[in-house]
C-alpha cells in the first residue's frame, strides 16, 4: 500500500495558519499573563527603545509598543515579518515599530535601553554574550530561556550546573531568575520547561580583558573536576600558551632561555599562588581574577 502523507497537527501552526519552523526554534508564547509579566518586570519607561529578538507573531511586541517609544524587532523569518507588519498596520503602533530582517548573531545590534524577548533557545549562549559585550550599556534584559540554561546562568561554585557560562556571565552581569514557565504556555509546546531571567550588565565592567578571561576559563573548565595542576600539564594547553608566551616576549624584546619549559613555568605560577590543587568547579570570580593576574604578571597570556 502506498504511504499516506501525514497531515501536520494543529499545534504546529499559528492562528494565522503559519507552520512554525523547528530550525528557527519557533515556539510562540501564547499565555497573555506570562507576556504581561515579562513586560511588567522589565520596568519600562515611556522614553525607552526596546530590542526584541524573535518577535514571532507579535504577542509580546504589541504589549511592548503600548509602553515605550520604540520597539526594534529582529526576525529571521520573512513570513513572520509579514504577519507582524500586518498586525500593526493602521494602528497607533505602526510608526513605533522598526523591523530588522536577518540573523541577529551576524549583524550589529542597534542602540537600545532594554531587551525583552522570547528567544530561540539554540542561540541562547552566543546571544547572551553578544548583548553583554554590546556598547553602549543597556539597562537590563528580560529573556526567556530553557530552564537548565537559566539555572546555569545563576549557578554558584560547587553547584552541579556551575560552568564557564555561569562565571563568564556573572563576571559581566547580575542575573536573577524571575519566573518558571511551563511548556504548555507555548505554541507549539517545546520539549523543555522554561524560565524568565533578568540580566543587568555591570556598569562599569570589571577592569580586566574579557578575551584573556575567556581564554583562561575555557582552559580551566575544559575538565572542571580536575585540578588546575593537571589541566595545565596537558600538551595541547602547553603548546598554545607557549606560542602566546613567545609572542609576548618578542614584543617586549625579552630573551627566552634555550632550555625554557612552558610546563615548568605554568606549574611555578600555580604553586606560587596556591592554585595547583584547586578545581574550576569550586572557584569563584575573585579567585579566577587572582589567577589571571598571576599568569599575566609572568607573561602568560590567553588570547
Amino acid at each position: 500500500m502506498p504511504k499516506v502523507k501525514k497531515e501536520k497537527g494543529p499545534s504546529e501552526y499559528g492562528k494565522q495558519g503559519i507552520m512554525f519552523k523547528k530550525d528557527f526554534g519557533q515556539h510562540i508564547l501564547k499565555n497573555p499573563l506570562i507576556v504581561q509579566g515579562m513586560v511588567d518586570k522589565s520596568a519600562l519607561l515611556p522614553t525607552d527603545t526596546v530590542l526584541e529578538i524573535g518577535p514571532g507573531t507579535g504577542n509580546l511586541t504589541v504589549k511592548l509598543l503600548e509602553r515605550v517609544k520604540t520597539v526594534i524587532a529582529c526576525e529571521i523569518d520573512v513570513r513572520l515579518v509579514a504577519e507582524l507588519k500586518k498586525r500593526v498596520m493602521n494602528t497607533p503602533y505602526q510608526n513605533k515599530l522598526q523591523i530588522r530582517v536577518g540573523d541577529v548573531l551576524k549583524s550589529e545590534l542597534p542602540f537600545f535601553n532594554v531587551c525583552v524577548a522570547n528567544i530561540p533557545y539554540q542561540i541562547s549562549s552566543p546571544l547572551v554574550f553578544k548583548l553583554l559585550l554590546h556598547r553602549p550599556f543597556f539597562r537590563c534584559a528580560v529573556l526567556m530561556f530553557q530552564r537548565e540554561f537559566a539555572y546555569r546562568l545563576v549557578a554558584k561554585p560547587g553547584d552541579k550546573l556551575y560552568c564557564r557560562l555561569s562565571i563568564n556571565t556573572q563576571l559581566l552581569a547580575r542575573v536573577d531568575l524571575l519566573m518558571k514557565v511551563g511548556k504548555n504556555n507555548f505554541r507549539p509546546p517545546p520539549k523543555v520547561e522554561s524560565n524568565v531571567v533578568r540580566i543587568e550588565p555591570r556598569n562599569p565592567p570589571p577592569p580586566i580583558n574579557f578575551k584573556e578571561w575567556d581564554g583562561l576559563t575555557r582552559i580551566a573548565f575544559s575538565r572542571k573536576n580536575k585540578t588546575l595542576g593537571a589541566i595545565f600539564k596537558q600538551n595541547a594547553v602547553a603548546v598554545t600558551l607557549e606560542k602566546n608566551y613567545r609572542v609576548y616576549c618578542s614584543l617586549k624584546n625579552q630573551e627566552i632561555a634555550e632550555d625554557f619549559d612552558i610546563k615548568e613555568k605554568l606549574d611555578e605560577v600555580l604553586n606560587k599562588n596556591d592554585f595547583c590543587e584547586k578545581r574550576a568547579r569550586k572557584m569563584d570570580i575573585d579567585e579566577f581574577i587572582e589567577l589571571l593576574l598571576a599568569f599575566n604578571k609572568e607573561g602568560i597570556h590567553f588570547q
